[in-house]
């Protein structure tokens, strides 16, 4: 399963709760990554998060997406389920990989 972040949520990520506007990392969490992976779960598929094509992205934004999505849902199963694409930042993947594993310290 594929999830292009530019084309099905917005091209600019905002901030890391729903109180600093609009496309926080707390609403693509809540709205949007834990219904892909609760699909992704009942259908044994991986999901691959395609980072490309936006305007960037603050570390709040990704860390309260994803770590807090390993958080609520355990570091081993976002690492196991969720794998991400990019060609426009690739050390953007390092970042969330570390952002997802600090989420169980």
């Amino acid at each position: 399963m594929k999830y292009k972040i530019s084309k099905e949520f917005t091209e600019t990520p905002g901030g890391r709760f729903y109180t600093d506007g609009d496309f926080s990392g707390e609403m693509f969490r809540e709205e949007v990554l834990k219904s892909l992976l609760e699909t992704a779960i009942s259908s044994n598929e991986k999901i691959i998060i395609d980072l490309d094509d936006t305007y960037g992205y603050g570390s709040s934004f990704l860390e309260e997406a994803f770590g807090g999505l390993a958080r609520i849902k355990t570091t081993k199963i976002v690492k196991e389920i969720i794998d991400f694409k990019s060609n426009d930042e690739p050390e953007q993947i390092e970042r969330l990989k570390k952002y997802i594993e600090d989420a169980s310290k």
